[in-house]
């Protein structure tokens, strides 16, 4: 397993009173992923596997990441999959081109964590 860290360069163009300034949409496919204002923004490590489709996830490398949305309720997102159980959480992909994950969703919190270097802002 290989850990590759990734930031994302310009925080304070994306973050209006600690939330999302825009809405998050998928990085591969037009598809909104959350609306400006849902997501608060937090620090909070954590590895995820490298981007593909869901279907095809047999690649072990992982990507540290530090800065997330976090989004307290899975109902306030538009357009999101989650993943079987693995290693004690559910990841989130885009539900219309199943790119992922672009987060995860703790089983213990119910709180959802999307990666800011995932999604793009429109």
């Amino acid at each position: 397993m290989t850990a590759l860290t990734q930031s994302v360069p310009d925080m304070e163009a994306l973050i209006k009173d600690g939330s999302n300034k825009s809405a998050l949409t998928c990085l591969h496919c037009p598809s909104r992923i959350l609306n400006a204002s849902v997501g608060t923004y937090v620090e909070k490590e954590f590895s995820l596997p490298a981007m593909t489709k869901l279907k095809s996830q047999t690649d072990t490398e992982n990507h540290v990441l530090k800065d997330f949305w976090k989004v307290s309720d899975m109902f306030h997102f538009e357009n999101v999959g989650f993943s079987h159980t693995a290693d004690g959480v559910k990841y989130l992909t885009c539900a219309d081109c199943e790119m992922g994950p672009i987060g995860w969703h703790d089983l213990q919190t119910k709180e959802n964590f999307v990666a800011l270097c995932r999604v793009k802002n429109s």
